[in-house]
Formats: C-alpha cells, sequence, structure tokens
C-alpha cells in the first residue's frame, strides 16, 4: 500500500537545493602514479587531489564529464573511507527535461493519503498531494540517484548545462550507500520515513559539506560557481517542501554527531539502527534512548463511518510534519537565516502520534461520499499538550466561520479545510476529530463516556 509521504529509496534519491558549480580550467596533471590495483582516492585514472581540464561555457563533453566523475568518485571515496566496487553513469538535463521525465516519483494519490495531508493543514482539498508533490520537486530538485541501473542524473538550471559539483558529491554517496545495502527497504509510516532517510541524506548532506569545505580552503582545485538559473526552489510557506526537506537540514547535523562520537563505522551502523522518529533526528541527544509512544486510536464511529482497508490503517507524522505545519500557518518563529532547525515550542515535546483517516462510502475510493479523520497526539508533559493545543486552536480560529461549541470549530466552504474540527486536550493528550460537518463529528469519532 501507498503511505502518507512520498517514498524515495528504491525508487530515485533526490538532492534537494544542493551545491554549487563551475569550471576547472588546471590541466590533467597527475600527483602520483597510478595504482596496479584500485584504490581508496583513486578512480579511472584519476587520483582526488589533481586537477582537470573541462571548461563548461559551451557544456561538457563525453571526456570532460567522464573526468569530473572519476575525480569526483575519487574524492568521496577519500572522504568517506570507502571504495566504489562498480560503475556509475552521469547524465545532465535541463530543468524542463526533468519535469517531462518525472512521474511523481511513488507519491500516492489515493484518499487515504489525502486525508494525511489534509490533517496536517499542508494540502487542502482544492489540491491534490500528487500534485503538490510534483511541483515541489520539479522546482527543487537538483539531481537524484537511480539504484535500478547504478545512474547519476543531474538537472541543470543554467541555459548550458553544467555539473553542479556540490549534487554530483551527494548522489555518489547515495551510490555507495546503495551498494552497502544502505537503500533497501522502508519505514511503514512518515515520521518513522522521514527519520530514516535523515541516515541516507544526513550522511549524503554531511560529506557534500566535507567536500565544499577542501574547496573553499584551497586543499583542492574545485570547479567554480557559475551563474544559476532560475528554478523556482522550494518556498519557506511550501509546507510540502518544509517536510520533505527536514532529512536535508537537520540530518547532516545528527549524523556530524554519531561520526564524533564513533567515527564512520557508527554512521555505517546507523543503517541497522536508524532514529525512529524525526524526533531523535531533531534532538540527537534523545537517540537512541527516547523511543516514541505507542499511540492508538479507539475506532468509536457509528456504522456509516469506517476505516480505511490500509496497512497501516494509521499515519504517524511525527514532530518534523508538526513543524512544517505550525510554520506554514504562522505558529512557529521563522529564522531569519532561513536555516531551519525544525524546533518550536509548540512542537516540541512531540512523544508520538496516530491519524487514522476515514470514509462513509461503500468503498475506500470513488464510492465514498465524505472523509474525515481522527488524529491523536501524545506529548511528554501537560504543558507541551498545552502549547500545540493552543497553536492548533489559533491556526481554526483564525479561519474559522462559525464556533457553535467550546471545542468545536467550522471553516467555511471555500477554505481548503472547509470542514467541522473538534479539539480536545485530555492531560498530555490532544484529539483532533475532523469531518465534513458538525453533526458528523460524532459519528466518526463519538465522545468516551470515561
Amino acid at each position: 500500500m501507498r503511505r502518507g509521504v512520498v517514498v524515495l529509496v528504491g525508487v530515485a534519491v533526490l538532492a534537494i537545493l544542493a551545491g554549487c558549480s563551475g569550471i576547472d580550467t588546471a590541466l590533467h596533471q597527475p600527483l602520483e602514479q597510478d595504482p596496479a590495483t584500485d584504490q581508496i582516492g583513486w578512480e579511472n585514472g584519476y587520483w582526488y587531489d589533481e586537477s582537470i581540464s573541462v571548461t563548461t561555457e559551451d557544456g561538457l563533453n563525453e571526456s570532460e564529464r567522464e573526468a569530473v566523475l572519476a575525480r569526483t568518485m575519487a574524492r568521496v571515496e577519500q572522504i568517506r573511507g570507502l571504495e566504489f566496487e562498480g560503475n556509475v553513469t552521469l547524465e545532465v538535463i535541463s530543468r524542463d527535461e526533468y519535469r517531462n521525465r518525472s512521474t511523481g516519483l511513488g507519491v500516492s494519490g489515493d484518499p487515504w493519503n489525502e486525508q494525511v495531508w489534509e490533517g496536517l493543514l499542508l494540502v487542502g482539498e482544492d489540491r491534490q498531494v500528487e500534485n503538490a508533490f510534483g511541483d515541489t520537486f520539479n522546482s527543487s530538485v537538483q539531481g537524484y540517484y537511480a539504484p535500478a541501473n547504478d545512474s547519476i542524473v543531474i538537472v541543470s538550471d543554467s541555459e548550458t548545462p553544467t555539473i553542479d559539483r556540490g549534487t554530483l558529491a551527494h548522489e555518489l554517496v547515495h551510490a555507495l550507500q546503495d551498494q552497502e545495502g544502505g537503500l533497501a527497504g522502508s519505514p511503514p509510516t512518515q515520521d518513522r520515513q522521514l527519520a530514516s532517510q535523515s541516515v541516507t541524506e544526513g550522511e549524503a548532506n554531511y560529506v557534500q559539506a566535507q567536500y565544499r569545505n577542501r574547496c573553499d580552503s584551497g586543499r583542492w582545485q574545485c570547479l567554480e560557481k557559475p551563474p544559476r538559473g532560475a528554478s523556482g526552489g522550494g518556498q519557506a510557506t511550501d509546507g510540502v517542501f518544509l517536510v520533505i526537506y527536514q532529512p536535508y537540514a537537520t540530518g547532516p547535523e545528527f549524523v556530524a554527531q554519531v561520526r564524533q562520537s564513533g567515527g564512520w563505522d557508527a554512521v555505517t551502523e546507523l543503517y541497522d539502527t536508524p532514529p525512529n522518529s524525526t524526533e531523535q533526528v531533531i534532538h540527537p541527544e534523545k537517540y537512541p534512548g527516547e523511543q516514541p509512544a505507542n499511540v492508538t486510536v479507539p475506532d468509536r464511529s457509528s456504522d456509516e463511518w469506517s476505516r480505511f482497508d490500509h496497512d497501516p490503517v494509521a499515519d504517524t507524522v511525527g514532530e518534523a510534519s508538526i513543524y512544517g505545519m505550525l510554520t506554514v500557518h504562522g505558529e512557529a518563529e521563522v529564522p531569519r537565516d532561513e536555516v531551519y532547525e525544525y524546533e518550536s515550542r509548540p512542537s516540541a515535546g512531540w512523544a508520538g502520534d496516530a491519524l487514522v483517516p476515514y470514509h462513509n462510502g461503500s468503498g475506500d475510493g470513488a464510492d465514498a461520499a465524505g472523509y474525515g479523520y481522527v488524529w491523536e497526539t501524545r506529548w511528554d508533559t501537560e504543558r507541551d499538550a498545552r502549547q500545540f493545543e493552543s497553536a492548533y486552536r489559533s491556526i481554526l480560529e483564525g479561519r474559522a466561520a462559525e464556533r457553535p461549541g467550546e471545542n468545536v470549530y467550522v471553516l467555511p466552504e471555500s477554505d481548503p479545510y472547509g470542514d467541522a474540527f473538534r479539539v480536545v486536550r485530555d492531560g498530555q493528550r490532544v484529539t483532533i476529530v475532523n469531518a465534513p460537518s458538525r453533526a458528523e463529528l460524532s459519528d466518526i469519532h463519538s465522545r468516551s463516556s470515561g
């Protein structure tokens, strides 16, 4: 079954808004004799610390592209301490060509998935999840690695297609991860998918930063930065972008701390024992000890309403996605330097959550006449729960057309989230029920007797 967030692993591993690029005009000057056998820091005739002769004003020809790829592979080997065991191919395409090739990258548009993203107040009823992801990827992706054929595709925004050195290094890390078995499988929930991607993207961005530091310090002679065309990019107000960008933003620091404490071996071990929540990535001190709470939602729906035939029946969206929701709706402070650390008072203290979509038709899809959901969140303390509740209520209060009850909000039909909401806090638990109308709130999730 499809899940509540795009599955990148096994389809294509992306670089989003990563890197810088340009030209290296020095001649190919081997600093050492070629080794008798392949070794770390040497690939296909190039050492990691030698110069190459390429020009990018008119694009890279085949031999120049091979030189850039080989030397970058050698440099990634040198940083990561792993040897490439197979060949990797490289292609450079324009953004228009990428848009033509893009097919959603595994994002589901089924009603269950739509309710997950609507529940986060990030994709309303006026927009489909598949289209929202497509728009974000089409403007933000700088390159990707396809495990099926060991190929890297760089997306160029300039009129003359160029190779972004940072993106190439990033995607080559994914090629190493693939050969080491680090790209297999995908966890069942949105939060755990993002946490797992925080390892793969965190390591790739961390190595990319090490590469950049060597270039900026003059230790390596590197491609200069050429003019970049306007790609659109991910916007700070785009909640979908904020959610999928989290592994790239907070993953590198998480990986850096793991490496500092245990070396590259400890980073490699992360693939066997990845973080189980984005909370553990955002707050590395909580890994591995603080595991997310197992939150379940009792089914108290009427005979007219039922859960989807979906595995899992509930999604866990997690702290990163909640942060994205709060940020987009103005309830989390946006950093001035736009360096997102995914921390805010109303999203910190997350302990666990479960979002269960409902429908009231004879089938899960087109036969359903209406949709809703129950979203239960659990928090470390009552204060944390109150802070989240207050922020969430503030979002609804700013959009509501009616307040028929203390805990009930009815948004206008013209609103992308134009439904009825019930928000109830009980100690460290905040439960949100959504239905097409106020009367149907109890049909989807009746009040408990206790």
